[in-house]
């Protein structure tokens, strides 16, 4: 596995090494081990979240606040998505910056979104089934979200049409107005 550095430093795509022959393939897709000495992050993955969302569905933009704040490696594993994080830690020089990425079966990168981000996706694909791991349990009572369109983050996200959102996901709050860290 090699990382691939991003725009917004702590948030690593990650590139793993595939094997493939006439029978198809064989890849590593995590190594807690080599996953701690590419990303820092010794922290154990505890909670592994599948989704399954068709074209234009958007879920984002979602963070939990400390003390269970959580880091993610998203990969997806049927279709494609454009994967987006944004900085909303205050004392950054990056903060309410973002940086997006194309995740696919086919291209098999994964992302490291580390604490301290907010984390959306939408589908690109007809279907997409997307996979990540964390480091903290879901809280309920952690958790956060700020607009997917908010302008003063200005994610160009890569829809024709207007997206599909959770009720949720319509009422977060702009960045300015959300509790961030």
């Amino acid at each position: 596995m090699q990382a691939i550095p991003t725009t917004l430093p702590d948030v690593l795509m990650l590139e793993p090494r595939v094997f493939g022959d006439e029978r198809g393939f064989f890849m590593e897709s995590f190594h807690a081990g080599r996953f701690a000495e590419l990303s820092g992050c010794s922290t154990p993955m505890v909670q592994d979240n599948h989704s399954r969302s068709v074209r234009g569905v958007l879920r984002g933009l979602h963070y939990q606040l400390p003390p269970m704040a959580q880091g993610k490696l998203v990969r997806v594993v049927s279709g494609e998505i454009y994967d987006v994080a944004v900085d909303i830690r205050r004392g950054s020089k990056t903060f309410g910056q973002w940086v997006g990425v194309s995740l696919s079966a086919e291209n098999r990168r994964q992302l490291w979104v580390p604490p301290g981000f907010a984390h959306g996706f939408c589908v690109t694909s007809d279907t997409a089934d997307v996979i990540y791991k964390v480091t903290a349990y879901y809280s309920p009572e952690h958790d956060r979200g700020i607009r997917w369109n908010d302008p003063a983050i200005g994610i160009a996200w890569p829809l024709d049409l207007p997206p599909q959102l959770s009720g949720k996901d319509e009422k977060a709050p702009l960045l300015q107005d959300a509790e961030v860290f």
